[in-house]
């Protein structure tokens, strides 16, 4: 964090500790925070809700070019096809812990089902 370079956290784990921020963010299971080497300790954060589609995220670059975005959705997207996970991946078995709340649960059967993978 004492470098000159951005530092851009994608954090889709559910379990674990997040670094503490000044001020208090929706509670969410995946955050996405972005600190710029020029505006520290002030950093951006995304909160991403489990119903909610994945952010296009600002990807800083050395100045004066801007922010490259990245769509964080369709980078998912492609890595899951490539990796071939929907054939890999149990999705009868209950998601892995730290446990969802009842509406997320209820949100991603409805999910499951309509893919065909419930």
């Amino acid at each position: 964090m004492r470098s000159a370079v951005h530092l851009l956290e994608i954090d889709l784990l559910r379990g674990g500790e997040r670094p503490p921020l000044e001020d208090p963010v929706p509670p969410a299971p995946y955050y996405v925070i972005l600190s710029r080497a020029d505006r520290r300790p002030t950093v951006e954060v995304w909160p991403i809700r489990l119903m909610d589609p994945l952010p296009v995220l600002p990807v800083p670059l050395l100045e004066p070019d801007p922010d490259v975005p990245l769509d964080l959705g369709a980078a998912v997207a492609t890595v899951y096809e490539r990796g071939a996970y929907g054939v890999q991946i149990d999705y009868r078995q209950p998601p892995p812990p730290p446990p969802f709340s009842e509406e997320e649960m209820a949100w991603l059967d409805a999910r499951l089902r309509e893919r065909g993978y419930r």
